[in-house]
Formats: structure tokens, C-alpha cells, sequence
């Protein structure tokens, strides 16, 4: 109700710009795609600093306690300086959308980038793509609340950070608006989508203007036929195996880290010195691991099979011990390296398997394996599609790209319903949508619908007086008090006292107490309104008592009920 109590307070304000929706937030857009991408631009030149002057110290023993220190930092700076819990960011962009309209702290929008450019930028196996979402999301929110917007107005400026920041640190507009709107919102009404792709390309413009129009991964031309796209069904499967993998393997490190009585720093520092303890080793594991990705697609990775596949799990397991034990990232830079490597894993195996048949080069099975991962386990296949395209520049693998990811992202689903993004959100049913009947609902409450012109009697009326107060009244139902207490007792309804009321002889004789319903079903002020309609529903009630410590407040009824419903479905979808 926010929004449409936002609409009413600011009739004037602004009023070039509120009598055009659409004008204010293309204006907006803009603003807040250069703010996002210059932030997300702020944290990679920062990593690609940090990573460059550590690489000289990858060699000596003690560099294991490199991403230990980074992840302790990092935690120390969330919780004790800023007061954020770790987390990758992205899930508490979507429920700040689903459940307050979008509101963010100020603070969100360096906070995230402080913290995973010091466990990122220390070696730690995560990527900055959901710092800087989250970065750019509480940007848009914060500008909106500045400029006095209303919800759905705040919530497609959070949609527009969050597409600016990955099309800037991608140099991918359609990747960031696709993102947005398929994972961030949820939704995709052309309100919004013009906006996010005004932003997109707005933080995609600073990028080119700062860093030069280039593709993130250049590949060589692929010769694709048709076994190579048969192929492919089964490498979405090996994908979706390993994104199941991932899921389970974070989520349980996460568990696990929750469980040991230790400081969140201690908890992080210890995931951090056996992430660099697995680094110093296999180099490849440690930070966003672009590098890797960019020998993998070129098909210029020597390794046999088993040190391909042994690089892919152990991926797995760095990123799980990184952001598992408190440390800050993203999880889009390790599913691109890890789907690389399952790529690359899944061609060799063909190739040994099949020697006779001539594949297409192992590069294209690394693209292919980039998309699959992303669009598992985020279960977001048109991500998926558009990212691993537009950061390679890989438009003739399109047929293929669009078969792995499907699938990948069916099977997923079939195997996880909620992608690692919102598993923890729909577990503890905080996931709302904008526009949905769980969302609109939530932003009512029992207060607002309260009606209050019911006339109460007490116990001991006689029925002839109770008929007169009847006569004055417009209501159907009486709540019934105690006329001591004024505790509520029971109801009264119209058709209670319909047997008496044409025998006069019982009007002097019979008492309201003897005809109120003591058993009623009743309401509080803190009740959930789509639990409220469904006890309506299924008693086949229109109207409920709302009582509070044994005090009546008022009636609730379903009438009032979808009326602001249908108030508020306007706000939040644009029908004003």
C-alpha cells in the first residue's frame, strides 16, 4: 500500500515528470546506469590491480594464507565496521524487491565491493558479478528514495542498477537487462523493461568509454554439425549434474561453517588458508579465474582428461570453501570457469570414447559448457544465452547454446525447484513477486481494511432492544462484549434473530446472549491476509471479527479486502 500512499502524498511534485511514468524512469535509467557501471568498473580495474600485484607472491609457501586473510578482512569489514552478514548479495536484492518494495541501505552500494575486493582480490574463488548487482541495485533504490518514487518506480530502478552493473562489467547491455528482469524481478512488463535496457546500455557506454569495446573471451570460428549439437544433450546433462553439485556443495558449506562455534572471521580465515592451500597447487582455482577461461575457449589447455575434470571439481570446492565459510562474492565467475572445464572435460571424454568421429574443437564444447552452468544454477536459460554470447562474441554456436541451456535448466529444475538464488527465499516463503496474489496481499495489512462502525452490544440485552439498535444500523453483524470486561464474547448475526423476530411475546424474554455464536472465528491485527482469505474461503464467510487481548476492533470483510487488493495490484503493475 506504500506505493499507492506514495502516489497520493506527491500530487505536485515533480509533475512534469509523474505526469509521464515512463519519461521519469528513462531519465532516471540513465543516472543510474553510470553510477552502477562506473561502481562495477570501480571494482574490476581494483581486482585486476590487487590480483596482478599478488601474482608475484603465488609462489612462496606462505601465500596459502593469502585468501585467508583476505576472507578474514572481509567478514571483519561486513560485520563489525558496516553491520552486514556475509552473503553473495544477489538473494538480498530479490528480497528487498519481493518483500519491501525494493528498499535498500545506502551503505549496500560499497559495502559488497569493499568486501569481495578483499576476498576476491586476496585469491579467494568467487566472482565480482553479485557485489556489483547488489552495488548497483542499492543505487537505484537509494535515488529512487531520494527523488520520493513510489515502489514499482523504486523496484525497476533496483532492476536498472542491477542491469547496469553487469552490462558494464561484461560489456553485455542485453545480458544485463536479460538478468535483471528474468532473475532479479521476475518479471517481465514492458514498464520495466524499457527503462533496465536504457541502463543497460548506459552502464555498458561507460565501459567502452573507460576500458575500450572489447570481448571479454575472443574465440576462433567453430565448425559446428550436426553430432556436435547431438552432443550437446549430453553435456547439458553433465552440466546440470555439476550446477546440482555446486548448489548442494555451497549450501552445505554454508551449514556446515554455521555449525562450528568459532567468530566469523575465524570460520573465514580457515576456508581461506585451504582455498590457497588448494591454489598453491592448482593456480587455476584461485580468484574469479578469468585467465583460465580465456585458455579453454581458445582450446589451448594442455592438460589431459583426468586434470581437466579434477580442475572442474575442485573449482567446485574452493568456491564452496570461499563463500561457504563467511567469505564475499558472486558465484557467476566460478560457474564460468567450472562450465569451461565440464566443457572441456565432456569433449575429451567424447574424443577418447568416439576417436573416429572428427569434433568440432574443444573450445566450443567450453562455451557451451560456460552457458550450461550459469543457466542451471541460476535457472535462468535466456542468462545463460545472451551472457556466454555477448562475452564471446559466439553467435554461431546459437542452435547448440539454446539446447544446452534448456535442458540444463529443466533438469535443475526438475532436480532443485529453486535455483541457488531463491532456494533459501522460497524455503522461508519470503519469495513474493511483484503483482503476484502473495505479494499484493503483503503489502496490506489487517489494520488498513479495518472496519469500525459496528455498533457492540453485551450479554444480558433483551432481544426488544437489541431489535432497536438493529433498526439504526447498517451491519449484518454485532459483536457482543462483556459489559464489565469489555472482553468480546461472542458474535451476533442478522439471521440469528430472524426465528424471534415476529413473536412479540419473545422479545421481552430471550437476551442476546442466549442468541450470539461464543465459538466465532476471529482475526488479529498480525494475521496474514492470504491466510485470512483462505478461512473465508472455506468456511464460505464474507466478514470476520478482528480482536486484539480479548478486545473487539473491528470487522474484516472480504468485500473491503478485494477492493484495496485491487487498488494495489494498479500500483504495483502500473495501472493507475
Amino acid at each position: 500500500m506504500t506505493g499507492f500512499l506514495n502516489k497520493m502524498k506527491y500530487p505536485g511534485r515533480w509533475s512534469l515528470f509523474r505526469s509521464d511514468d515512463r519519461l521519469l524512469l528513462m531519465i532516471f535509467a540513465i543516472i543510474v546506469g553510470i553510477c552502477s557501471g562506473l561502481a562495477a568498473l570501480l571494482l574490476n580495474r581494483g581486482l585486476e590491480t590487487m590480483l596482478e600485484w599478488l601474482h608475484h607472491y603465488r609462489f612462496y609457501w606462505w601465500a596459502i594464507f593469502l585468501p585467508a586473510a583476505g576472507a578474514a578482512l572481509s567478514s571483519l569489514f561486513l560485520e563489525k565496521i558496516v553491520n552486514e552478514g556475509a552473503g553473495h548479495g544477489v538473494p538480498e536484492v530479490i528480497y528487498a524487491v519481493s518483500r519491501y518494495g525494493g528498499l535498500l541501505r545506502l551503505r549496500s552500494s560499497f559495502s559488497r565491493l569493499i568486501s569481495s575486493f578483499l576476498t576476491i582480490g586476496s585469491g579467494g574463488s568467487a566472482g565480482p558479478e553479485a557485489p556489483v548487482v547488489m552495488s548497483g541495485a542499492a543505487i537505484g533504490s537509494n535515488i529512487a528514495q531520494a527523488f520520493s518514487l513510489n515502489d514499482r518506480q523504486r523496484v525497476a530502478l533496483v532492476g536498472c542498477g542491477a542491469a547496469g552493473a553487469i552490462a558494464a562489467i561484461f560489456n553485455a547491455p542485453i545480458s544485463g537487462m536479460v538478468f535483471a528482469i528474468e532473475v532479479i524481478l521476475g518479471e517481465w512488463s514492458t514498464m520495466n523493461i524499457i527503462p533496465i535496457a536504457i541502463a543497460a546500455v548506459a552502464g555498458t557506454e561507460v565501459s567502452r568509454l573507460l576500458k575500450g569495446n572489447q570481448i571479454a573471451f575472443a574465440h576462433r570460428d567453430f565448425n559446428i554439425h550436426f553430432h556436435d549439437i547431438l552432443a550437446c544433450v549430453g553435456l547439458a546433462v553433465f552440466c546440470a549434474l555439476v550446477s546440482i553439485l555446486l548448489t548442494r556443495a555451497l549450501r552445505s558449506m554454508h551449514h556446515v561453517s554455521k555449525g562450528v562455534t568459532l567468530p566469523l572471521w575465524v570460520r573465514a580465515a580457515i576456508g581461506g588458508s585451504m582455498v590457497g592451500a588448494i591454489g598453491y597447487f592448482l593456480p587455476y582455482v584461485l580468484g574469479e579465474g578469468y585467465h583460465a577461461i580465456r585458455t579453454a575457449i581458445e582450446g589451448g589447455f594442455s592438460g589431459g582428461f583426468l586434470l581437466v575434470t579434477v580442475i572442474a571439481l575442485v573449482k567446485v570446492l574452493a568456491t564452496a570453501l570461499t563463500l561457504g565459510s563467511g567469505g564475499s562474492g558472486g558465484i557467476f565467475a566460478p560457474c564460468l570457469v567450472i562450465g569451461a572445464f565440464v566443457g572441456l572435460s565432456f569433449h575429451r571424454f567424447m574424443a577418447m570414447v568416439w576417436s573416429s568421429v572428427h569434433w568440432v574443437n574443444e573450445g566450443c564444447f567450453a562455451l557451451l559448457g560456460m552457458a550450461g552452468l550459469i543457466s542451471g544454477i541460476l535457472q535462468a536459460p535466456l542468462t545463460g544465452i545472451f551472457l556466454v554470447i555477448e562475452i564471446t562474441g559466439g553467435y554461431e554456436v546459437i542452435l547448440p547454446l539454446i539446447v544446452v541451456s534448456a535442458i540444463s535448466t529443466t533438469l535443475c529444475h526438475y532436480l532443485e525447484p529453486a535455483s541457488f538464488y531463491l532456494k533459501d527465499l522460497v524455503e522461508q516463503g519470503q519469495l513474493l513477486r511483484p503483482g503476484t496474489d502473495a505479494r499484493v496481499l503483503t503489502d496490506l495489512s489487517v489494520q488498513e481494511l479495518l472496519e469500525t462502525d459496528c455498533i457492540c452490544v453485551h450479554p444480558d440485552m433483551r432481544l426488544v432492544d437489541f431489535i432497536d439498535i438493529v433498526k439504526s444500523s447498517h451491519r449484518n453483524y454485532f459483536p457482543v462484549e462483556d459489559q464489565q470486561s469489555r472482553q468480546f464474547v461472542g458474535m451476533i448475526h442478522l439471521d440469528d434473530i430472524r426465528p424471534y423476530l415476529f413473536d412479540p411475546a419473545m422479545h421481552h424474554a430471550v437476551l442476546t446472549g442466549q442468541l450470539m455464536n461464543p465459538h466465532v472465528k476471529t482475526v488479529s491485527l498480525h494475521d496474514d491476509l492470504s491466510e485470512v482469505l483462505q478461512k473465508m474461503d472455506a468456511d464460505h464467510i464474507f466478514s470476520m471479527p478482528v480482536v486484539s487481548y480479548s478486545r473487539f476492533l473491528g470487522m474484516i470483510s472480504k468485500a473491503t479486502l478485494l477492493d484495496q487488493y485491487r487498488k494495489e495490484l494498479m500500483v504495483q503493475t502500473g495501472r493507475f
